[in-house]
């Protein structure tokens, strides 16, 4: 298996939990792990990495964390991930926002992927309840959907069941 990075942004904790248990499954040093608001400097970032863990909740309309808006711009004008898998995670609310539930994960999706990333660690639609999300591609949830809001008890089996299903698509 190759050197893992987690790149993430959070702001009410969510996603920061998934990105903890992340760090403790797969043994991440701390100078891997990515907190796009104080770490993140430019694209070249993801150069040191073979498989990336992506997080961000959703916000507003669908769209991703603020701190992902200039570094996804970036990865669509000068990127090349051939090679490189990843994997995305994030929070969202599915009775506040469920026309747009985590569609900030299928956002993140289409642009590592536009620029030869694998997506890996797709997640069966019917775990998750929503109207509508971006998350929703080829009638799979593109990665790790939590909703702290709404299924809090759902947080750590999801979580513990993800971590499991990368650990055997990564060859673990």
């Amino acid at each position: 298996m190759g050197k893992i990075g987690i790149f993430y942004a959070s702001a009410g904790g969510t996603t920061k939990l998934v990105t903890d248990a992340l760090i403790e499954a797969f043994d991440i040093d701390e100078d891997d792990v990515i907190f796009m608001e104080d770490d993140y400097d430019d694209i070249e970032q993801f150069d040191d990495y073979d498989i990336l863990f992506i997080g961000s909740s959703t916000w507003g309309q669908g769209d991703t964390h603020f701190e992902w808006v200039d570094p996804m711009l970036e990865i669509e004008e000068e990127a090349d991930f051939s090679g490189k898998k990843v994997a995305f995670f994030g929070a969202g609310d599915y009775k506040k926002h469920g026309e747009h539930f985590c569609s900030a994960l299928g956002k993140l999706h289409n642009t590592f992927t536009k620029v030869g990333a694998e997506a890996i660690g797709f997640l069966p639609k019917e775990e998750y309840t929503y109207e509508f999300s971006l998350a929703e591609i080829d009638g799979k949830f593109c990665g790790l959907g939590i909703d702290e809001h709404n299924e809090a008890e759902k947080t750590a089996p999801r979580i513990e069941k993800w971590i499991e299903q990368l650990k055997t698509e990564l060859g673990e």
